[in-house]
This record gives C-alpha cells, structure tokens and sequence, in this order.
C-alpha cells in the first residue's frame, strides 16, 4: 500500500503562513511598512487626484459650461480691434442666448483708498464699468454688502473683486475710497469668480456712473454670454460676427470652462509622475519582502527539516512560504489603503473638496502587493521546498 501525504487545504495554509508571520512580529511590521507606504503613496495619488478632479467637475456644475467670452483681438495687420458700443444689444438677438452681459475697462484710472496715498500706489487694480445683470452672467457671488442695481448703477458706488479688496485691505461696505480722483463708496465684495479670473483684480462700478464721472466711451472690453447648454458651440460659431460685423476676424471668443478642464488636465501629467513614484516606493517594500523571506528560510532550516522527516513535499514546504509571503504583502496592502485613505480624506477635507478614491486603485493596490508578494516569496520558498530533509536538519 503506497502513503500518500495529506493535502494542505488553502485554511491550512493560511494557518501555517500565519504561525510564521507571528512568530517574528517586529520583523512583520517593518516588512509590512515597506508595502504600505507604497500603497499609500499610490492611493493618496490617485486619491488626491480623483477628489480634485471631483470637486472641477462639482465646479463646473455649479457655474455652467454655457458661458462663453468675447473679446477684442487682433486684424491681419496686427491691430487691436475694438468691441463696437452696440456689441451687447447684437448678441442679445441671438436666439438660444439667454443672457448678455459686458465688462468696460477704464483707462487711465486708478484707485486708493484714501487721497493720500501716493499716486502709482494701486495695487495694480484695473477700474471696469458694468451693468446690473453682470453679476447673473457670471454666476458670480457677494461676499460682503450687495451688487449694483439699475437704481444705483448711475451713483458713484464700486464693488471690489475678491483680490481687489485684499489689496487695498477693505472689506466692510461703506467705507469711502478714492477712485479717479474722486470719492465713491464702497457697496460690496465679491466671493472669487473662478470663470473669469480678471474680475477678482478689479474694481466694478456702474455703466452709467463710469460715463458720467470718469469719461467712459462705452466700448466694452469683454463680453460674457450664457448660452442654452445645447446650443452653445452653435452660438460660439456665429458670435464673432455678430459681435463685431465689421472686423470679425479681430474677435476672440473663448469658453472659460475649457480653461480649467486644461489645467486638469496638467494636473492629471503631475499625477502620473507622483503614480511612478508611489509605484517605486512599493517596488522597494516588495524587495524587502523578499529580503524577509530569504533570511526566515535561512534561519527556520530545521524546522523546515523536521517537517520533511514527517512527511511534508516540497510542494507543501513552497506552499507555506508562498502563502506567509502573500500574506505579510496582503497585511502592508490593506494597511497601506487604510493610510491612503485617510491622507485623501484628510486633505480633502483641509481644500474642501469631496474625497473620491476610485475603486479601482482600492483593488489595483491590494492586488499588485499580492502579485508583489507571491514574485518575492517565489524564491524563497523554491529554495526551502529543495532542502533535504538531512542537509535541513544539520543547520546552516
């Protein structure tokens, strides 16, 4: 009658890897460290990335990709065009147009906030003229105080963008500031305006008050647009034209959500850089997996001896070592999520963005540690698996 050896069920060999891994705790950690620093480095990646690729589109959402921006650009002869005074009632008669709005630099105009200040001394804030349904177009906000109104459009009131106020450091509504050379007063501050950057840097008073007491033309420097969102590339082809009829070609008209889907894009390159780098730093902690299980097979020879005079194969002494070296890979993979995880929730939560880890780096993480794992403990259980019993057993 022919013995045959019991089969090692997988439970037998989670338990048998397990005694292992418990026997050296200290030696475990350290080994486990390694690997979850990788993950780590690699889930805070994609993790951080996904959140802030979450909270563009949340962005987005909230201010529309209908907006679209005329402004005054150059003819062939490379002359700057400029936007007729008529440009705004021309783009209203476009069908799917639902709002219009303009924004009118002022030239030669500075502002301080107080008439002692020396002249130059502005902080570089440009003076812009703009109506009462600016504020709608842009889907912009009022940090402090209110917008202008049609009825107060025409009085001497200035509303400072977001980086305006911080440059001339005010931001109660009511004080008096000195804008050129004379007092206006101060009725607002507005909240950043992601979609249209320049007005942050400005200071905004009425259309009619900019004519009436600062010698404003009325030709606007920049036209804002809100299209129906299925009508918006329609709209962008005809707007130069109708905006400009006489030098269309000397139009720029440009839809200012593209610019933060490019700079997401940036983001997404820098992204893949920080992924190689996590990616490294798990090579590492695999390398150190490996370098653990070489030395437990060097100093358990004869444990591996006495298992073989009873009668375990080389297929069951190779099993034990693969499956402690998947499972301190498995330990460092789980620990390195769990790291990874709150470092993306954590700095999420600092920006106030949502915390999206995709699911897929969850599962790519813990199943690259294992593929890691099982190569590093390849080795080193083949070389226990071919030790003799009697060369085991007789040590080092």
């Amino acid at each position: 009658m022919t013995l045959r050896p019991a089969r090692l069920t997988p439970a037998d060999l989670v338990r048998l890897g397990s005694a292992g891994l418990r026997a050296r705790p200290l030696r475990v950690i350290l080994s486990a460290l390694g690997i979850a620093i990788g993950v780590a480095a690699m889930v805070a990646v994609v993790g951080i990335s996904g959140s802030g690729r979450a909270e563009v589109d949340r962005r987005l959402d909230r201010l529309g990709t209908n907006l679209l921006r005329i402004a005054p650009g150059k003819t062939a002869d490379d002359e700057v065009t400029r936007l007729p005074k008529e440009a705004v009632p021309m783009v209203r008669r476009i069908g799917p147009v639902e709002q219009v709005s303009a924004l009118g630099v002022v030239p030669d105009t500075r502002i301080y906030r107080n008439d002692h200040i020396p002249i130059g001394r502005s902080g570089s804030i440009q003076i812009a003229a703009a109506d009462a349904g600016f504020l709608p177009a842009l889907g912009a906000t009022v940090r402090e105080g209110r917008w202008l109104t049609r009825s107060t459009e025409e009085y001497p009131a200035v509303v400072l963008g977001a980086k305006a106020a911080q440059r001339l450091d005010v931001h109660a509504p009511g004080q008096r500031l000195w804008l050129g050379g004379k007092w206006f007063a101060l009725v607002g501050v507005l909240e950043p305006v992601p979609l249209a950057p320049e007005v942050d840097s400005s200071a905004l008073i009425g259309w009619r008050a900019a004519t009436k007491y600062l010698g404003f033309d009325g030709h606007p420097s920049t036209v804002y647009v809100r299209a129906r969102d299925d009508r918006v590339q329609a709209v962008r082809d005809v707007l130069a034209a109708t905006a400009n009829p006489a030098q269309p070609n000397g139009v720029v008209v440009s839809r200012p959500s593209d610019a933060l889907a490019a700079r997401e894009a940036a983001e997404s390159a820098l992204t893949g850089l920080l992924l190689g780098l996590g990616g490294v730093a798990l090579l590492v902690g695999g390398v150190g997996v490996g370098n653990t299980m070489v030395i437990s097979v060097l100093e358990r020879r004869p444990e591996i001896g006495l298992r073989r005079a009873l009668g375990a194969t080389s297929g069951q002494i190779r099993g034990q070592f693969v499956a402690e070296s998947l499972l301190l890979s498995a330990l460092g993979g789980l620990g390195g999520l769990v790291l990874g995880t709150a470092i993306t929730g954590g700095y999420a939560s600092v920006r106030g963005w949502p915390t999206a880890v995709p699911v897929w780096a969850a599962v790519a993480g813990v199943g690259v540690t294992l593929v890691i794992g099982a190569v590093a403990g390849l080795y080193p259980a083949v070389r226990a698996g071919r030790l003799a019993p009697t060369e085991a057993l007789a040590g080092p």
